[in-house]
């Protein structure tokens, strides 16, 4: 008579977002139970919510992708960028600790200044110093988590793309079958990640902790912080002509205007451009490159290239 294997609780929030969406892809029940939220299950800004949310579904991990990510509305609504990114983190924390749970939580490059003169991959090791109030937001959610007691692992992720909601990736996509050419920033440099790949890594995480949730103080990656994007670096200038090479995308709009009164169809063009040309309020990292090492090394990741990554995205799309 086989004993029954007790299957773990696994809570994902911000379940409608670019990693969450690509989280239920992956998600097996044979391998946990998931519990998929967004707002409307569950607001993770009210304390009472989470606490009674995790201990009805005795929640074993929870993995947080609800986030603020809008960086240049963040400047306007500051408030509401931390009530997300800095106190829902800290409920979260905090009700992992009384439940003994683990908390996997999404952080980001903003955390980092990121000067120009900075050429080497950042690691773990650096001294975050956020140039904005998204960045600021998201780096006092992990020092709360970290001040909490509970058992957790961050991981800093950087310029997310997929085929769910909005994302760079879409957004050259349309300004490519509209404008006659498009000016991106050349003189911010990071590097591009497919949160395809990031979920992938999320799971086997996840499911690594499930593994050691016995012997959790014996797990290689508890209570510590890791970056994770894709391999290579790019400015955003770079990302977009490589979109444009890998979709094939011509101004469709401009050349069926341009047949029709019978001159030439006019290939896109990509420019670069200064981030002084394109003002924003919130300033941004001029170089965010994450070191993968720690990473790749304690969970044995293969980790693809932005390039390849972008590739197979866009053909999804």
């Amino acid at each position: 008579m086989k004993v029954p294997v007790h299957l773990p609780n696994i809570l994902i929030t911000g379940a409608n977002g670019q990693l969450g969406s690509s989280l239920a892809l992956l998600c097996n029940s044979k391998d946990a139970n998931f519990f998929f939220t967004d707002i409307a299950e569950l607001d993770v800004t009210s304390k009472s919510f989470v606490e009674k949310y995790i201990s009805k579904n005795k929640i074993d991990i929870v993995i947080n992708c609800a986030a603020y990510t809008n960086v240049e509305k963040a400047e306007d609504e500051p408030e509401i960028a931390e009530k997300l990114n800095a106190t829902a983190p800290s409920y979260l924390a905090q009700s992992c600790l009384k439940h003994s749970a683990f908390l996997i939580h999404i952080s980001t490059d903003f955390v980092f200044g990121g000067g120009a003169k900075r050429k080497e991959p950042i690691t773990e090791r650096v001294k975050p110093a956020p140039l904005n109030v998204y960045g600021a937001s998201k780096l006092q959610g992990e020092e709360n988590i970290k001040a909490s007691g509970c058992n957790y692992l961050i991981i800093r992720t950087s310029w997310l793309f997929s085929e769910f909601g909005g994302n760079f990736v879409k957004t050259i996509l349309s300004l490519l079958s509209s404008k006659s050419e498009i000016k991106v920033v050349d003189d911010q440099k990071g590097t591009p990640t497919y949160a395809g790949d990031l979920a992938k890594a999320v799971y086997r995480i996840a499911m690594k902790v499930a593994e050691n949730k016995k012997n959790i103080r014996r797990f290689v990656g508890l209570n510590q912080i890791y970056n994770y994007s894709n391999l290579g670096e790019c400015t955003w200038y770079e990302f977009a002509v490589k979109i444009q090479q890998l979709a094939k995308v011509k101004f469709s709009a401009m050349a069926a205007a341009r047949k029709a009164s019978g001159k030439r169809a006019q290939k896109s063009h990509v420019i670069p451009c200064t981030s002084v040309e394109f003002p924003s309020k919130a300033v941004r990292p001029q170089y965010s490159v994450l070191s993968k090492e720690k990473i790749r090394k304690h969970f044995s990741l293969t980790i693809p290239a932005w390039q390849t990554s972008l590739k197979k995205c866009l053909k999804n799309l």
